[in-house]
């Protein structure tokens, strides 16, 4: 049995203001920070040794991976060994031209149901950006190539993902751990880990 701790960044600068974020790199705010150290506590209490560590290359997630990481006493055996790993197919979804703009106003300006189908549909893009199923393309890919042989390693038992909201929600996707008609209403609170076992080849939440 394997271990795959999925954890939300904690909140950012921009979470707090309510803004579209995407690929825009924004520093935690003190709870974001609080958020993870709690995180920590939790993983301490459990007593997980992480074996491997993914990131996207957003600040917010690798601060966010750090400070647990550093809470556990791990961050530098880690590091030094090259085990966290940075890449871009793990970052947050990608709003275009709504990066940036308050989530209200923009609900007020195109009209909540549009917006809804930006934040939640499964194909739609907002203008210039990503769609949630565009993100579960790249995530797929990463996930194949790099991510599940490492599980299928012997060498790892415990692997956290920092990452984001979208990229996190794509990888419950790909883990076959949700289905796409009902990822929307899956709610990714940021700092809060996912816990999810890998046993005879099948991925689930514990």
């Amino acid at each position: 049995m394997k271990n795959i701790l999925l954890i939300r960044h904690g909140q950012s600068e921009w979470n707090k203001l309510n803004l579209f974020t995407g690929f825009k790199n924004i520093e935690l705010t003190e709870l974001g920070i609080d958020e993870a150290k709690n995180a920590s506590k939790t993983f301490r209490e459990l007593g997980i040794k992480f074996d491997l560590v993914y990131t996207s290359l957003l600040l917010r997630a690798q601060k966010t991976a750090k400070i647990i990481l550093e809470g556990l006493d791990q961050f530098e055996v880690l590091v030094n060994n090259n085990k966290i790993i940075e890449h871009s197919a793990l970052n947050e979804r990608d709003y275009g031209d709504l990066t940036g703009l308050d989530k209200k106003e923009t609900a007020n300006k195109y009209g909540e149901e549009q917006v809804y189908k930006w934040r939640r549909g499964y194909s739609d893009r907002p203008p210039a950006g990503e769609s949630l199923e565009d993100v579960v393309l790249r995530v797929r890919d990463y996930f194949n190539l790099e991510i599940l042989p490492q599980i299928h390693s012997n060498l790892n038992n415990n692997i956290l993902i920092a990452a984001h909201g979208n990229s996190l929600r794509a990888l419950l996707i790909v883990m076959d751990v949700y289905q796409i008609n009902e990822i929307n209403s899956v709610e990714l609170s940021t700092g809060v880990p996912i816990h999810i076992i890998h046993e005879n080849d099948k991925f689930k939440i514990k």
